[in-house]
């Protein structure tokens, strides 16, 4: 990283995009660090210390304010964005109200600061806490008016204001500094969008987002602004990506971790021992569920709560990317269908020992498309039989609801298609089982498809009388699960195939 920013407890983090040295060293990072022990406090006692004592910023603090901070060599800032992932009680809300403190005071004249968050609340979070440092230094209060929602600077006309979601249908903002409380949260990325975008017109302006890790999809079942702005910061972390203009630190563990690990626990966290209680840990270990306790507390995305699959086990798996099986392997096509709400995928999977999960198509709404937006039927069928004369395509497994008539239609021109409910509990119960076991054993294999992994992400065990199956989280869901059912249909009657088995159900369910 840089001269000063040498490898101390808890830096470097898990995950952190380069900086050079020169950057580091000619940035304004020293000049924070020095802004925020001298004149901000802390507002309420804990493990770190007593309220109204100077905040003293730890080695791997000092380290990351430099590296946000750092500078071009014409001058600039380095970082437009900074997306900052910390473990819950790690002093994040703390060092967010001294930097936007920070930002308000040595900032351009004129300066709009703003903390921002999915409602007023959480945003006041940050806010009540800069506020509270205000008026504790007679430095900074002198030279300050400080209102409900707004700290104002009558000598540079800079202003510190709350907004939250509602601030999309607000026009005239020019922030110079916007900090953003836990982005996971996000319904929507149009907050995050409306306050990046209003920062065209100021120089060196930079957007801070502060954030512990939630669930991957937001309201509208898509990638969450926070999920996809990782998962573009691990890509450049990693070097597959260059970009300057992002920086990104992230500290958390694998999703393959053991939570229950003291050791775990202590990578994850870079105050731990120091600002966190090691023994609160041992306590919420045991009384928090697995995936809440591996957002809040070990920063890990996780699907959702009742997530079907075992963390980290898809992505875990040998990843086959090359599209197209060999032209000896059968393969079987998974359908689930719909013609509006739901997505339409059509999945493959080889008849093989170690089979492979493959995306062939998929039709899904995006945010943007019309409320009209309906599935293009002719393309799907096309789509079909495309594939058969692609592969060696031995059945196509297709949930007969609501496509009754294009199985008729396939059937007539020689594709070899199967009905396949996947509502019928007798299908998908141990359809569900069997995927799961190679699955978790490592006997199956993927292409690595991203609307794939989100549709397994998004799916939940249902279990009732009728036995353990996959289900979307609620009806009306918008997160999509339809890719994940076709490649269980279709992985199910690719083991029937290889072991041979004859289809003994009837080619329709009734529930």
């Amino acid at each position: 990283m840089a001269s000063k920013a040498v490898k101390v407890k808890g830096w470097p983090p898990a995950l952190v995009t380069p900086v050079p040295v020169g950057d580091v060293d000619r940035g304004d990072g020293d000049l924070a660090v020095d802004f925020v022990e001298a004149l901000c406090v802390q507002v309420k006692d804990s493990v770190g210390g007593r309220a109204g004592e100077p905040m003293d910023l730890r080695p791997w603090q000092r380290n990351l304010i430099r590296a946000m901070y750092a500078r071009r060599d014409d001058g600039r800032y380095r970082s437009k964005l900074n997306l900052v992932m910390l473990p819950r009680k790690s002093g994040k809300s703390a060092l967010a109200s001294s930097l936007a403190l920070y930002d308000l005071f040595m900032g351009p004249n004129g300066g709009e600061v703003y903390s921002c968050a999915v409602d007023k609340d959480q945003a006041r979070i940050v806010f009540a806490t800069a506020k509270i440092m205000l008026e504790r230094s007679p430095e900074l209060s002198a030279q300050s008016k400080v209102y409900r929602d707004a700290i104002v600077i009558p000598a540079t006309g800079s202003v510190y204001r709350v907004l939250s979601s509602d601030a999309v249908r607000k026009e005239g903002l020019s922030p110079t500094s916007v900090h953003y409380d836990e982005l996971h949260g996000a319904p929507t990325r149009e907050l995050f969008d409306v306050m990046s975008l209003a920062m065209a017109a100021r120089i060196d302006a930079r957007f801070t987002a502060w954030s512990t890790a939630g669930t991957k999809s937001d309201s509208t079942g898509q990638d969450s602004i926070c999920y996809s702005l990782w998962q573009y910061g691990r890509r450049i972390a990693k070097r597959e990506v260059d970009d300057p203009t992002f920086f990104m630190a992230w500290w958390g563990a694998a999703e393959s971790a053991d939570h229950r690990d003291p050791e775990v626990w202590k990578k994850a966290n870079p105050a731990f021992g120091d600002l966190q209680d090691p023994e609160d840990f041992d306590s919420a270990v045991r009384r928090t569920p697995e995936a809440e306790f591996r957002t809040k507390r070990l920063n890990t995305w996780t699907s959702s709560q009742t997530a079907w699959l075992p963390a980290g086990s898809w992505d875990g798996l040998d990843i086959s990317p090359a599209p197209t099986p060999h032209e000896d392997v059968e393969v079987i096509l998974g359908f689930d269908g719909s013609f509006s709400g739901d997505a339409s995928v059509v999945v493959g999977v080889t008849v093989e020992d170690e089979p492979r999960v493959f995306m062939v198509r998929a039709w899904e709404k995006q945010p943007t498309d019309r409320d009209d937006w309906r599935v293009d039927i002719g393309q799907v069928e096309q789509t079909i039989v495309e594939a058969c004369g692609r592969w060696r395509v031995v059945e196509v497994a297709c949930d007969p609801f609501r496509w009754s008539r294009s199985i008729e239609a396939l059937e007539a021109v020689g594709v070899p298609v199967i009905e396949y409910a996947s509502t019928s509990p007798a299908r998908m119960v141990p359809a569900t089982a069997k995927f799961y076991d190679a699955v978790t054993s490592g006997k199956i294999r993927h292409d690595g498809d991203p609307l794939l992994a989100r549709h397994f992400q998004n799916c939940v065990l249902k279990v009732d009388q009728k036995g353990p199956r996959i289900v979307k989280e609620h009806r009306g869901s918008p997160r999509k699960i339809d890719a994940a059912v076709s490649a269980v249909m279709a992985f199910d009657r690719a083991t029937m195939v290889r072991e041979q088995i004859p289809e003994s159900v009837p080619a329709i369910w009734v529930v």
